[in-house]
């Protein structure tokens, strides 16, 4: 298998591709992370720390609250061209989904640190990897989203709300600005995910969490994998994927 471009893998209908997943090291990144390593994806682990006992031979530490040092860091420690990026950025307010919320309670601080790592470290960690992009067989963006962003969401988080409804601003430039060069860029406007359940626990049980009001990573990580095998001819815009349950959309 190669990592210098997208061939087929010994799986039927299946795509080698050197993939970049940020935001790594838990959750939907690590989800993801484990399920294209298992498809044979040559993939690149980014987080604020490097997890222990996940095997992952290639791993950059980078904080992306401070995402000029983060962006060149990054740019600097990887090696060679990408296939696939998933920017996985979504780090919200402390008391954000709970009772406790309240806007005019929020931290400056917190909130500066939330925009630059959604909205500013998107931009800048776009602008340093698309380069080594351009001019691969197929090369894809994905930015992880929010039904937080979509219009008439239902969520009072105001910090969060605005950082993900900018993805679909920074989404809709980069395809305009790079369509002569074939990079799609699509947005995964997810709901509320079951995150504590990994790949290795069955679908089933990870889909009756919270009484089925929660997305399985399972259903995530599959997503992905669909949109990664389309041609080149074929660009998904974005995605809502929410639970069935959920009465917002």
């Amino acid at each position: 298998m190669s990592s210098i471009g997208c061939e087929q893998s010994g799986q039927k209908g299946a795509i080698v591709a050197r993939v970049v997943v940020v935001g790594a090291s838990r959750g939907l990144g690590r989800a993801l992370i484990e399920g294209l390593r298992s498809d044979g994806h040559d993939v690149v682990g980014i987080s604020r720390r490097r997890p222990d006992g996940f095997d992952v031979s290639e791993w950059i530490e980078a904080d992306l609250t401070d995402p000029v040092a983060a962006a060149n860091s990054i740019d600097q420690e990887l090696v060679g061209g990408v296939d696939t990026l998933i920017c996985n950025v979504g780090i919200w307010e402390g008391d954000a989904f709970t009772s406790d919320y309240a806007f005019t309670d929020q931290s400056d601080v917190e909130m500066l640190e939330m925009i630059n790592a959604n909205i500013t470290g998107t931009i800048l960690l776009s602008k340093r990897l698309i380069p080594r992009m351009i001019g691969r067989p197929r090369p894809r963006i994905f930015l992880t989203g929010s039904t937080s962003g979509l219009p008439r969401s239902g969520r009072p988080e105001v910090a969060f709300g605005a950082s993900k409804s900018a993805i679909n601003g920074i989404a809709d430039a980069l395809r305009e600005g790079y369509r002569k060069d074939r990079l799609a860029v699509t947005v995964l406007h997810l709901g509320y995910l079951n995150t504590e359940d990994g790949l290795d626990v069955p679908r089933d049980i990870a889909a009756a969490r919270g009484d089925g009001s929660l997305v399985p990573v399972h259903d995530v990580v599959d997503t992905v994998r669909s949109i990664s095998n389309l041609s080149s001819s074929s660009s998904v815009r974005e995605v809502v994927l929410t639970a069935i349950d959920d009465t917002r959309f």
